[in-house]
């Protein structure tokens, strides 16, 4: 693997800035208390961090909503800050990769700010306006996926403006070659900082149909990308995101990022989330890699995961390069895993298991902070609530907050040692019980297991970049076959908390286990392969 290829089956580690660590005791995680930990992420044995929005912003969106793409916000820090952040990163040999949103910025950003004052300003054209219909409703029947209409009249300029998401959150017009080359300028600001690559948030949001023409219903309501209790999956997003034009700007974006040796991650959320992930990574001459919303949705089960991970690797063979996909069973806008799969279960064995599931996919992994810890989604009352995205669906979508809360460091300190104050987001009892010193010494709890199971990964050439093939096996079991060379290796696991018994089909017959890798629960007595609550393990063929 060539050294500016480390993503190519590496693990990266998602921060959370607001809620990873606060140095300075204003309840609000920040850039110096992510450098106190360093050495905790490098003893995770990943290979990169991936760090959430910490840029100027009114926090609207919680750093979503960019005010300055070349500035610290002070809640996090300052650029010295980074500096320091990125320095100690790099003296641990990790990778830094930070979070761009380019496709929308703040209303408070400069540029929106003199683009909305007039219609014949140097800026005027570099938002979306569009003069309403005849009867003065919206342009186009397009929707926010935070919900309502995706225009927002401005009196101002007498027209409506376009945002996918906030009200807040403008969408700069890409059609517009200077808007382009001041997002590829902002991104070179950092890449002279020196950091090795960057996720790339509503990577298909880019550009909107010109013609302004309406987007058809959906022949089925999309429940992958929103939740079932927003209109926005009802529709078929054909103008609105995800035109081919966007290919153009992500070669020109590719192209600066090779220049300075940086990777690329895209998010893409999208009527067909895995054929448009295989577009934008094929060819070797776009994003190096990208995820979807298809491993962090409620649908859990072995033909479900057998049927994404197939369908995205059909996708990828009709490119002559093909693509690259980074799996993610959690971030900051689902509910955890271990309550969205694994239904708060308090078997242990349960967050192993699904951390060795995701990270021997075919791809790279994601990990989503405190998931190492085995931490289920908080419950936060609708008084404490701070996303949007939940106080505009409540009850029957509470939002975010759930998988944002504070890491739990300490048991028996307060706000679980994440701040000396009150934290932004309360600390749940559940996640105190489970705070990473809690963890630290008994060599079977699930921070040790992640750890020795990653230390062992990369000991296994064949789990990081070989081919899959998945063997059919009754439910709750998901058996594949990772092929590299010579070597094939099985994975088996039972993705159920009850024991199961299972027939080897003639193919895995004679399968040697491997050691080291830490699952337990799963053995092959003859020609039966037993399993206990959520067993796995590995056998060499």
């Amino acid at each position: 693997m060539k050294k500016t290829q480390w993503w190519r089956g590496g693990v990266i580690y998602q921060i959370y800035p607001r809620s990873f660590k606060d140095s300075n005791g204003d309840g609000i995680g920040d850039l110096p208390g992510i450098t106190e930990k360093v050495g905790y992420l490098k003893s995770l044995n990943v290979d990169a961090i991936w760090i959430s929005p910490f840029f100027k912003s009114p926090m609207k969106d919680f750093g979503y909503d960019v005010a300055d793409y070349c500035d610290v916000d002070p809640l996090f820090g300052t650029l010295a800050d980074f500096d320091a952040l990125l320095a100690e990163v790099h003296r641990h040999d990790l990778k830094l990769i930070i979070d761009q949103v380019l496709s929308h910025s703040s209303d408070l950003h400069p540029w929106f700010v003199e683009s909305r004052s007039s219609r014949d300003n140097p800026k005027a054209d570099w938002y979306v306006w569009a003069d309403p219909n005849p009867d003065g409703t919206p342009p186009t029947n397009w929707l926010s996926v935070f919900g309502g209409s995706a225009w927002q009249w401005d009196s101002r300029r007498r027209q409506f403006y376009m945002h996918n998401f906030l009200a807040s959150q403008p969408d700069l017009n890409f059609h517009h070659p200077e808007v382009q080359q001041a997002l590829l300028d902002a991104v070179e600001f950092w890449l002279k900082r020196g950091v090795d690559g960057f996720r790339f948030d509503a990577c298909n949001y880019h550009f909107h149909d010109k013609k302004l023409r309406n987007n058809p219903p959906a022949e089925h309501a999309d429940h992958t990308n929103v939740s079932d209790v927003n209109p926005y999956g009802m529709q078929s997003h054909r103008y609105d995101k995800s035109r081919p034009q966007n290919l153009l700007f992500l070669q020109r974006l590719r192209k600066l990022l090779d220049r300075y040796g940086a990777c690329s991650m895209g998010e893409i959320g999208d009527d067909d989330s895995l054929g448009r992930l295989a577009e934008y990574t094929g060819g070797d001459d776009k994003l190096n890699q990208a995820y979807s919303f298809t491993l962090l949705t409620e649908d859990f089960s072995a033909s479900f995961i057998e049927e994404q991970v197939s369908h995205m690797e059909r996708a990828f063979h009709r490119y002559q390069v093909p693509g690259w996909v980074c799996w993610s069973i959690g971030n900051h806008d689902v509910p955890r895993v271990l309550t969205r799969w694994g239904k708060d279960t308090q078997d242990p064995a349960c967050p192993k298991l699904l951390t060795a599931l995701a990270t021997t996919l075919r791809g790279s992994a994601c990990l989503y902070q405190g998931d190492e810890l085995g931490l289920p989604e908080a419950d936060i009352p609708y008084e404490l609530l701070q996303d949007p995205y939940g106080k505009a669906f409540w009850p029957d979508f509470k939002g975010r907050d759930g998988c944002r809360t504070p890491m739990p460091w300490h048991k028996d300190a307060p706000a679980g040692g994440f701040t000396n104050s009150q934290p932004w987001l309360p600390v749940p009892a559940a996640h105190l019980a489970r705070a990473a010193d809690t963890q630290e010494t008994p060599s079977d709890s699930i921070l040790n297991f992640v750890r020795a199971f990653l230390a062992w990964r990369r000991g296994q050439p064949t789990l990081i970049l070989g081919e899959i093939e998945f063997v059919r096996a009754p439910e709750p079991l998901l058996i594949q076959i990772r092929t590299l060379g010579n070597q094939r290796l099985c994975g088996m696991f039972n993705l159920s908390g009850a024991p199961q018994r299972w027939s080897l089909p003639k193919q895995l017959q004679g399968a040697q286990p491997l050691a080291g890798h830490g699952l337990s629960g799963a053995s092959i007595d003859g020609k039966v392969l037993q399993f206990a609550p959520w067993g796995g393990g590995f056998w060499t063929l």
